[in-house]
């Protein structure tokens, strides 16, 4: 009996170390890809149990393997993603027929008159001067076709997403749907302009948690938090909508999609987390499979993941852009966000176009008048004049550098804070917004080179101006007794009068950094100051370097 208790004690202990290093094994778990090519099966059923077959040689048995996989990939490509051990995923890599096993990585978002300024005019008679292409037919462009959309969701009562009058039916070849959300969210309601919407979460909430989790806002839905699947949709496909304009009347007139006719369908990949948009790579490659079997045409995506970059078929963007290209179906990536240093692109997939983004020849001049007698031109989306006392940073923020870190505790109430990009590591607009806004100061001048000023929607008014300007504004300041009251004039739209296109500073520029001798970016296209769709409950710049302010 002494014999029997020591042995049940003895194999108690073994099995409470074996769980317990599964439990740990478990706890070091990570979502993994597991990538195998086509689907050799027509039955996405049998696709399905073959995945859960296959991930259950790495498990104690099948049950665990089905607890273990977030999505099995089974209508345009074969493969999953499951949530498994490095040891695990290294033996999924080792069986015959795996083309490639890869951590589901988290991707980045990259956050009127463009379409006019390529040429595609809405005249109804005469050739645009700029268009090789008539205008009526220019009208018909995206009639018939499916476009997907991969970002953060849509508002769908937006204007630009109802159905024209004369719009026709829904593609007989269209097989998608759109899904209702949680009780809470309102449905998204399709019509024949917008004909799907869909939601991907699993990976995300793998990856962070929850999706609602220590005050983070979203909607459990297709519908758009973020804004930036709402800006993108209408740019690529939105209805024609008249007398719209930024802010009384700044940048007015007809705002457009490039294919006002085309269908759209959503697949909401990208989701907020403190403020920003974060896509889980399982997430996207199920919209990848779900949207080549729903029938689109094209697919717009805007995300990606800084160099270095993967090989081509261990990243979720090139696998699922590649099986869309053997059903001919286009695949439109950004560029990314990471210029203008070179070989910072970051979809160079050659099967894929990879698009830059450029300025239109539109630009909104702002005057600032010091003491009723110095002019100067900025750059800026200032809708109201502004009256304050124009101070230098130094005042404000040891050396004059504009960052939180250098400020004094100096209160700058109703002063006017003259910043240089050149002073300290400054750089970027945002930083010294946020600087300026933490002193408590009405606006900023912002210094920079001419390349980079571009006006923006911005946390406090801001008004860019370029070297030489901002070096006349310092030396008057050098020069007065007395701190000058500047005045700032509601921001103004001209077109036609700036050198454009131009790639914007911001943009990814190439060479490829796998392959180089493979052109990308492609080409570029307007992707400055484009008015599009915007949710109404969304503020139009969600900069978390201010919410802590």
């Amino acid at each position: 009996m002494a014999d029997m208790v020591r042995y049940l004690q003895c194999f108690g202990g073994l099995f409470l170390y074996l769980s317990l290093s599964f439990t740990r094994s478990m706890s070091n778990s990570h979502v993994y890809i597991v990538y195998l090519g086509l689907n050799h099966f027509s039955d996405p059923i049998i696709t399905s149990m073959s995945h859960i077959q296959l991930l259950s040689t790495v498990f104690e048995g099948e049950e665990e393997a089905k607890q273990s996989m977030l999505y099995s990939y089974k209508y345009s490509f074969s493969g999953f993603a499951a949530k498994v051990s490095s040891v695990q995923a290294a033996s999924l890599a080792n069986i015959t027929g795996v083309v490639s096993v890869f951590r589901s990585k988290t991707l980045k978002l990259h956050t009127t008159r463009s379409w006019d300024f390529l040429g595609l005019t809405l005249g109804s008679r005469s050739r645009s001067r700029n268009s090789a292409v008539p205008p009526l037919m220019q009208l018909k462009f995206g009639d018939g076709i499916v476009v997907g959309i991969f970002d953060s969701g849509i508002w769908p009562e937006s204007p630009s997403f109802k159905e024209r009058p004369d719009v026709g039916p829904i593609p007989v070849s269209w097989k998608g749907q759109c899904f209702r959300g949680e009780k809470f969210e309102p449905e998204i309601a399709c019509n024949r302009k917008l004909i799907g919407a869909r939601y991907y979460l699993k990976g995300f909430e793998q990856q962070f948690g929850p999706l609602n989790a220590s005050g983070n806002q979203e909607y459990r839905s297709a519908r758009d938090f973020l804004g930036h699947g709402t800006h993108t949709a209408s740019t690529s496909v939105g209805s024609i909508v008249k007398n719209v304009s930024f802010m009384n009347g700044l940048g007015g007139g007809t705002a457009r999609g490039g294919a006002p006719r085309a269908r759209l369908a959503v697949y909401k990949v990208c989701w907020s987390k403190k403020l920003e948009g974060k896509c889980a790579e399982a997430d996207i490659l199920a919209a990848f499979d779900d949207a080549l079997h729903d029938g689109v045409n094209v697919i717009s995506a805007s995300f990606g993941a800084t160099p270095p970059l993967p090989p081509f078929f261990a990243s979720s963007s090139d696998i699922g852009s590649f099986h869309a290209m053997q059903r001919g179906i286009s695949v439109v990536f950004s560029a990314g966000n990471d210029g203008p240093d070179p070989s910072l692109v970051q979809n160079v997939a050659p099967w894929s176009i990879s698009v830059a983004a450029s300025s239109i020849d539109r630009t909104f001049p702002t005057k600032l008048i010091l003491n009723s007698n110095f002019t100067v031109m900025g750059q800026s989306l200032i809708t109201e004049k502004m009256i304050g006392k124009l101070v230098s940073a130094i005042a404000y923020f040891t050396d004059g550098a504009c960052m939180k870190d250098n400020w004094n505790k100096r209160v700058a109430t109703g002063r006017i804070i003259l910043c240089f990009s050149t002073i300290g590591p400054v750089a970027a607009a945002e930083i010294a917004q946020a600087a300026v806004k933490l002193a408590n100061g009405s606006a900023l001048i912002f210094v920079e080179p001419p390349t980079k000023q571009i006006a923006s929607v911005d946390p406090i008014p801001t008004i860019r101006v370029d070297i030489k300007q901002g070096t006349q504004i310092q030396h008057f300041l050098g020069q007065s007794l007395r701190l000058p009251v500047l005045q700032i004039l509601p921001s103004r739209t001209v077109i036609g009068k700036s050198p454009a296109p131009v790639v914007a500073p911001f943009s990814s520029r190439g060479p490829s950094s796998i392959s180089p001798d493979i052109l990308k970016p492609d080409l570029t296209a307007p992707g400055i100051n484009i008015l599009a769709a915007w949710p109404p409950k969304t503020p139009p710049t969600l900069l978390p370097l201010m919410i802590d302010l």
